[in-house]
């Protein structure tokens, strides 16, 4: 054995035995005569004593140990005389009486600390050097739990986790697939999944009514911190279900989820919101309800008001910042310079100050009097001390401009606290959404959601009317899952699949499979896939999904660890039956 006992384990009542410690070097101290070394594992880190009167040779030795170098030491546990109340371990120190070096280290390129001097990228070229660190082997602690009291507790519901395959055909619906050249199949390709969807209702078919996979998944799509090209869902599916018995199910998960691995007891029942209200009062089908500051629609309050920014405006909304009207005229221009940034997309800000003293000071003073603007800001609700921020344009643009700002005062009034949380479930969305450039229907989440049964005979008379018996999970204004009720019957899915532009023909070549498995008896049925990555971000109090994976890619895709992708040799391409283009730059 390397070791008796880890660099995390030793505590005072092991004074006086003898030990074996293995680790890689944190750091090296001279003192008095003195040499301590901090050796360091996955568990801690335990000092080390060499003595230079009585154990020359050996601290001669313990001096030259470089950075994570990887030694063995064999000493006897003693109680420290300067004691470290910050380490588990600060109350002892080992007294070492054998040191061997099992391997010497290069210096690395930036320093293995809890706050390193190493960029992101430096991070990630050597990241099997930043996993030594403890916030990146903390992460995964909490992934690996996560993953853990999942599987606990489905199994605990008689769910079966179940396999699927990652070799699938490429469909056109949804983000780029990756696609997959086929040796044996010369021209033909194929695609990684984005999702396990339509396995998953095979299975319902098949009689498997209770599945779950801790699955990875793929989608070729622009990256930013909450987005990897692959990723990791937790994805489930039931028979015989209606929504609230999905939801009811997958609540209980959830607060399993946060009482296990986090610490945190949900008690209450998950509220639920239409995705009607979401867009009407937060401009997001994703809010963060940690905080009010609900939209008003104003409209109608600044007709005939002769300012014609706010009167021939699409949509008027505002919000009102309780105890901001102290905000100064500096505050306020930067607040106008965030709105106006081409992520948010305002074309500018009205603000109206509530003062303390009664009187009322805004950016539009000479188009309102001061009557006039008392009762506006009754009508959103504000109070003396109140501040009051309003948008005008495109409906769509500035909902989800309002929405960026209620957000930005979010952060600056201390609003978003991290450590409270604010589930609850956004329901009733639209089953389709019309795309102006291909003038079609497309699906809002895919082409198997059901639509809510007294929608359906709109999709004859009025298919963007019909809502889909659809949710999805948002905590703090983060979406961490989603679903739906799934078509059961093929004359429906057919319907559904007309109505998206498939011709009989391509709906046979792309989804024949599953139409032929719906002619033989498909039971009712409905599931839901969470974001891993993303809740166990939230676990970890992190906004970036790469921190909680164990090899992550940049935000071009690449792994610069390994460096890929990467050209692969002629001789491939040529088994392959492919041939590369120049590209023009």
């Amino acid at each position: 054995m390397y070791r008796s006992h880890t660099c995390g384990e030793l505590r005072i009542e092991n004074v006086n035995q003898k030990v074996t410690l293995s680790g890689w070097v944190q750091k090296v101290r001279k003192f008095g005569g003195m040499t301590f070394v901090d050796v360091r594992d996955r568990y801690g880190v335990t000092q080390l004593v060499f003595n230079e009167e009585t154990q020359k040779d050996l601290c001669g030795k313990a001096n030259g140990l470089g950075r994570e170098y990887v030694i063995q030491v064999v000493g006897t546990v003693a109680e420290r005389s300067n004691k470290n109340d910050k380490i588990p371990t600060g109350e002892i120190e080992i007294l070492a009486e054998e040191l061997t070096i099992l391997n010497a280290s290069e210096v690395p390129p930036f320093t293995i600390e809890d706050k390193t001097d190493g960029g992101d990228e430096l991070r990630m070229k050597y990241r099997y050097l930043d996993l030594r660190r403890n916030p990146v082997r903390n992460n995964l602690i909490i992934r690996h739990k996560m993953g853990f009291e999942v599987r606990s507790y489905l199994n605990d519901q008689d769910f079966i986790e179940t396999e699927t395959p990652v070799l699938i055909k490429s469909t056109p619906e949804g983000a780029r697939d990756f696609v997959v050249p086929s040796r044996m199949n010369p021209g033909q390709f194929y695609a990684l999944p984005q999702s396990p969807q339509v396995f998953k209702q095979l299975l319902m078919v098949g009689g498997f009514d209770r599945y779950f996979q801790i699955v990875k998944c793929f989608r070729d799509e622009d990256l930013r911190a909450d987005r990897q090209p692959e990723f990791t869902q937790i994805d489930c599916e039931m028979a015989f279900v209606e929504q609230d018995d999905v939801l009811n199910m997958f609540e209980g998960m959830v607060k399993h989820l946060f009482k296990t691995v986090k610490g945190v007891e949900l008690t209450n029942a998950f509220p639920h919101m239409s995705y009607e209200d979401a867009m009407k009062y937060y401009g997001s089908d994703k809010p963060d309800t940690r905080f009010g500051m609900k939209f008003t629609e104003l409209k109608e309050a600044f007709a005939g008001c002769g300012f014609n920014v706010l009167e021939d405006a699409e949509y008027v909304g505002g919000i009102v910042a309780q105890d901001c009207a102290s905000y100064t005229r500096k505050q306020l221009d930067a607040l106008t310079d965030f709105v106006k940034k081409p992520q948010v997309g305002a074309g500018g800000l009205v603000y109206i100050k509530f003062n303390e003293d009664g009187s009322v000071k805004s950016s539009v003073d000479k188009f309102f009097s001061p009557e006039q603007l008392l009762e506006l800001g009754e009508k959103m609700g504000a109070k003396t001390g109140d501040l009051a921020l309003i948008l005008s344009g495109a409906k769509a643009k500035t909902q989800n401009a309002l929405n960026e700002l209620r957000l930005e005062m979010g952060n600056q009034l201390g609003l978003r606290n991290p450590n409270e949380f604010s589930p609850l479930w956004v329901v009733d969305f639209p089953l389709l959404e019309w795309d102006e450039d291909t003038e079609r229907f497309h699906a809002m989440h895919h082409p198997f959601t059901s639509p809510k049964q007294e929608d359906v005979t709109l999709l004859d008379t009025d298919p963007g009317k019909v809502r889909a018996n659809a949710y999805d999970l948002v905590i703090n204004g983060v979406e961490i899952g989603g679903g739906s009720i799934r078509i059961h019957e093929d004359a429906l899915q057919q319907k559904m699949f007309k109505l998206l532009g498939f011709t009989q023909e391509e709906a046979n070549e792309q989804f024949g499979f599953l139409m032929n498995a719906f002619k033989y008896g498909a039971p009712p049925h409905g599931g839901v896939a969470f974001g891993f990555d993303r809740l166990a971000a939230m676990f970890a109090g992190i906004e970036s999904i790469r921190d909680v994976i164990a090899f992550p890619k940049n935000n071009a895709g690449r792994d610069v660890m390994i460096d890929s992708p990467s050209p692969v040799h002629g001789d491939q391409l040529k088994e392959l039956h492919i041939a590369l283009t120049k590209i023009e730059k």
